[in-house]
């Protein structure tokens, strides 16, 4: 038997009242909460009126810059492509550099054994509209590498570092225009 049943029946309304009366104060409280996505809804409104949902992203030149393209499209959109009727316009001069990061001496060559991508953006956010830049900004990325002898595989592991480079400067491009909208003036 339970202490619930041994008390005598007057009491269980009060018991019940007691122990329902925290859990709907909570209930209460949390519904007073608001939440609110941080990089904003596709079709939410962020800082002037438009979400990440609303910038298109012009076209680019280089196979690295396309691969950041591509990524930022994919981020900004989730995976729904160029909005129809964008709000803003991003213009993308993407760089990508490569460096010897280590070297080590093999009788008498100087034979590099590890390398660097050095990926770089220069944005600028354009309202759609009026054709004035809204915001700018840089973004740099490093991505490391092993470079082994064999030609084939330093051309595909440098190749490998772009793609990884391309991937994490669309993101960090992602998380910059969120913030640059954000820090709109509103309409």
């Amino acid at each position: 038997m339970s202490s619930f049943e041994l008390m005598p029946s007057s009491d269980r309304p009060l018991l019940r009242l007691l122990l329902l009366g925290p859990l709907v104060a909570v209930l209460l409280v949390a519904s007073a909460c608001t939440v609110r996505p941080l990089y904003g809804e596709a079709s939410g409104s962020i800082g002037g009126g438009g979400g990440l949902g609303s910038i298109a992203v012009n076209p680019v030149t280089s196979r690295y810059a396309q691969e950041v393209r591509n990524h930022l499209i994919f981020g900004l959109n989730g995976g729904a492509g160029q909005p129809a009727n964008p709000r803003y316009l991003l213009d993308l001069n993407v760089t990508s550099t490569f460096r010897n990061s280590a070297s080590v001496q093999v009788a008498r060559e100087n034979e590099p054994t590890a390398g660097a991508v050095v990926m770089s953006s220069r944005y600028k956010l354009i309202d759609a509209e009026t054709g004035k830049a809204v915001a700018n900004g840089r973004r740099s990325v490093n991505a490391s590498f092993d470079k082994p002898r064999q030609e084939f595989a330093a051309v595909r592991a440098e190749r490998d570092a772009e793609n990884r480079a391309a991937r994490e400067l669309a993101e960090m491009l992602r998380v910059a225009l969120a913030q640059d909208l954000e820090n709109l003036p509103a309409d």
